[in-house]
């Protein structure tokens, strides 16, 4: 039987070992079809799993998987896959399916400079606060839908207290927070009153008709980028996003906009185990 090997790392790390987002890294040495690729997603039950490759247009290619589908971009695949790839290499480049993703690394941490903002209208503060159980008065800005590379709903809250309050009513929030794709995601998020260069988040998603909060989240960090740019934020912009309060793991991102309008997010990863699978010939 062949031997599929994986390495495991958490993304967005903090001084704490048992932090930031887990991610499995496959390095097939020959091609997986797509249902390989997916019953392992559902297999490892980690937010994304990725599959590299080679790439005619990039140092690699990348496919990322959920435990129910794949994902055309990913912020914390993305920086652990080319944390596995790219030891030694200050820069790489990763062939996403939504496009090209260069990332730069200063040892353990690595940056990615995430698409242009695409944006959509998103639904009423009314609507959005019935969907997180909270009062209209806690939305603090015009939620908008956001795509750098996976689009998702991006909400401002008045405060970390609202945020810490938010619970889903699942079939409201699949209604009003369902993307281009037909998946429902949203980052709700507010400012540090003690610190404005801090962010309080949380990113709640519908997987499989349950709800779902992640860890850390690369891409709603961009998307957050974009947001902010769409509200004529003062440019250059560096702020430091911490999510995972509510589920006991918390995840520290760094998002910077410079002069030009260029999102990176960025964190740092470690190499936390491995394993591998025996398939069948």
């Amino acid at each position: 039987m062949p031997q599929l090997r994986y390495q495991v790392v958490n993304v967005f790390v903090t001084d704490e070992l048992w932090s930031g987002n887990p991610l499995a890294v496959f390095q097939p040495e020959q091609p997986l079809d797509e249902r390989t690729m997916a019953r392992l997603g559902q297999q490892m039950n980690l937010s994304e799993i990725t599959f590299t490759g080679p790439s005619q247009v990039a140092d690699a290619s990348v496919r990322i998987f959920t435990p129910s589908y794949e994902m055309p971009f990913a912020g914390h695949p993305t920086l652990g896959t080319a944390f596995v790839l790219g030891a030694g290499r200050p820069l790489l480049t990763l062939e996403t399916r939504a496009g090209v993703i260069p990332v730069a690394r200063e040892g353990d941490l690595l940056t990615l400079q995430a698409n242009a903002p695409q944006y959509r209208a998103g639904p009423s503060a009314e609507e959005i606060a019935a969907a997180l159980s909270l009062n209209a008065s806690a939305i603090a800005g015009t939620p908008r839908f956001v795509n750098t590379g996976s689009e998702q709903l991006i909400v401002p809250l008045a405060s970390p207290v609202a945020v810490a309050a938010c619970q889903l009513n699942l079939a409201q929030f699949e209604a009003v927070a369902c993307n281009q794709e037909g998946r429902s995601g949203a980052l709700v998020w507010a400012a540090d009153p003690a610190d404005p260069t801090r962010i309080i988040a949380r990113y709640f998603w519908s997987q499989r008709g349950q709800a779902a909060e992640d860890f850390g989240t690369g891409s709603a960090c961009a998307n957050l980028g974009g947001w902010l740019l769409a509200e004529n934020a003062a440019l250059p912009l560096k702020l430091a996003m911490e999510q995972g309060h509510g589920i006991d793991r918390i995840a520290r991102l760094s998002l910077h906009i410079n002069a030009q309008g260029e999102i990176r997010v960025g964190g740092k990863v470690r190499s936390i185990g491995h394993g591998e699978f025996q398939l069948p010939d």
